[in-house]
């Protein structure tokens, strides 16, 4: 997927991940405000791997959809890892899934996770057949509440708060907001 540049961020293209991102996927793994907000530990290239694996796992059996986001840089035909973005628990006649992203620490406050999730809220809706009455219909982005930045990203993307969840320790030890964005709505509508 191509996202086009804006006045002040460079293009985006989303893209399943490869093995060959292991080492910018460590990289950006390292940093202690990603690991506060995400359930998976990356900690060396034997992690990476594995996790690239699993990620290529659930494209196979059709039921996760992670893509890693890239930044376009002049004269490079790869761009350097800004992110993720991901569609998840898809299932046949299922008229709902979840989405979740992250944005390395290199590429905050640029667009990139809002710009990834609309893309890819986009892509999950025409390829899922969300026109017809047992496609999907509705998706949902859980975070943490008192996780702002996702909640920002959220909004602007066009998913609507919906409600809290309460917390569940271990697993998940703070409440969660539920944000919900419907087929045929847009982001800023």
């Amino acid at each position: 997927m191509h996202v086009p540049a804006t006045p002040t961020a460079p293009a985006l293209r989303l893209r399943p991940w490869h093995p060959e991102d292991v080492a910018a996927l460590v990289e950006a793994c390292r940093d202690p405000v990603l690991r506060r907000w995400t359930s998976h530990s990356v900690e060396n290239d034997e992690d990476g791997l594995r996790w690239v694996r699993s990620q290529r796992r659930g494209w196979a059996a059709g039921e996760r959809f992670a893509f890693a986001a890239f930044e376009a840089q002049p004269g490079s035909g790869r761009g350097r890892l800004v992110g993720s973005a991901v569609v998840k628990e898809i299932a046949p006649g299922k008229q709902s899934a979840e989405v979740g992203y992250w944005t390395a620490a290199h590429a905050r406050g640029r667009g990139v996770a809002p710009r990834s999730l609309e893309a890819l809220t986009t892509w999950a809706f025409e390829t899922f057949d969300a026109v017809g009455p047992v496609g999907l219909q509705r998706l949902e982005l859980l975070h943490q509440v008192d996780n702002a930045a996702s909640c920002r990203v959220a909004q602007k993307s066009g998913y609507e708060l919906d409600r809290v969840l309460p917390a569940a320790p271990p697993e998940f030890p703070h409440d969660g907001h539920v944000h919900v964005r419907h087929y045929g709505t847009r982001a800023g509508a």
